[in-house]
């Protein structure tokens, strides 16, 4: 029998609905979540342990939003945990989160990494960083994003799709810093430099690399742990040396987040807003910062120490807020550039 802490790919229809509800009694909040539960389980598990509140979980990699949307008032859910700045804006253009005002989540998280109106907050950050090949790069040859366009790098670099919300955030950002013009030309300048049509995941290219298709790939950082945690995938990650590349003119590594938002119609708000500013303290900031190799938004918790090890950066201090209004234009951007073809 599935625990139902942890209720898989929103199952769909009054199911899951009522094992929700049913359970949403006084001391419960209920948590729709795009993160994986072995990712976020510690953190509600200390939750729990610290405030007596118990967290029922609804998991999937899609559908969330349109679950949310479909059940209306009527929804159980009080929180929603979701990665990239893409789904949280998606979020509130679908009018499914509320604002909160939040004393201790105003200290505890920096204007950059919330929503102006307080709709979400950011938990955790990631820097989309450049994966070298030790064997083909100098340290050093490559020290931005703008420079994945220069010709030296002709057939040489590897990515995923140029609509994936990761790199959607990237291209949103280069348009922030260089209007659109500039951003498009660079954008064609990498297409004209890839090894190959994009495709695949973001380990995916790090493998690319090691088997010598390419020298160069962009990522997020904490899938270097993750390949590095793996048996198979340790070779992939031993091949490559991380650059954390500035962007626009030297500002600081492009960075995108996890965040948290109150749901709108959340039957137990208290209990939600407790979790949400659990989520962004001490001890929850150190927990994901150990467990997933990311970074805490709360400028009092320290990096792990082996996210540490893989080198210092400035984060970009463009507002995610900012880089989320121009998602559209990347969009187009990358239609406009067939970057994908």
């Amino acid at each position: 029998m599935v625990p139902l802490r942890f209720i898989g790919a929103l199952l769909g229809g009054a199911i899951l609905a009522s094992a929700v509800a049913n359970h949403a009694v006084a001391e419960t909040v209920n948590v729709y979540s795009y993160r994986q539960p072995f990712l976020i389980e510690p953190m509600l598990d200390a939750f729990t342990k610290k405030t007596g509140i118990e967290v029922k979980v609804v998991f999937a990699k899609n559908g969330v939003i349109e679950r949310l949307k479909a059940e209306g008032v009527n929804s159980p859910a009080d929180v929603l945990l979701t990665v990239d700045i893409g789904r949280l804006n998606d979020a509130i253009e679908s009018d499914v989160v509320q604002p909160v005002k939040s004393a201790v989540l105003a200290a505890r998280i920096p204007a950059s990494f919330r929503d102006p109106d307080n709709r979400w907050f950011g938990l955790t950050s990631r820097a989309r960083i450049i994966y070298a090949s030790k064997d083909r790069v100098k340290p050093g040859e490559i020290t931005s994003y703008e420079q994945l366009a220069d010709p030296m790098w002709k057939g040489r670099i590897c990515t995923r799709g140029g609509k994936h919300v990761y790199n959607v955030a990237l291209f949103a950002a280069m348009i922030a810093h260089h209007g659109e013009a500039k951003a498009e030309a660079w954008l064609r300048g990498v297409k004209a430099n890839l090894a190959r049509k994009p495709q695949g995941n973001d380990r995916a290219q790090v493998k690319a690399i090691h088997e010598g298709e390419c020298d160069l790939a962009i990522g997020n950082n904490y899938y270097y742990g993750n390949m590095l945690d793996t048996a198979e995938q340790k070779p992939w990650a031993d091949s490559v040396n991380l650059v954390f590349p500035t962007i626009g003119g030297g500002k600081g590594t492009h960075v995108n987040l996890a965040g948290v938002a109150l749901a709108k119609a959340a039957p137990n708000r208290a209990n939600g807003i407790k979790l949400m500013e659990f989520l962004a303290g001490d001890e929850a900031q150190s927990l994901y910062a150990e467990r997933n190799y990311e970074y805490p938004v709360n400028p009092a918790v320290a990096w792990s120490k082996k996210v540490e090890s893989w080198g210092h950066f400035i984060p970009d201090d463009l507002s995610l807020a900012a880089i989320a209004e121009l998602r559209g234009d990347a969009i187009r951007m990358v239609d406009r550039v067939d970057y994908d073809g």
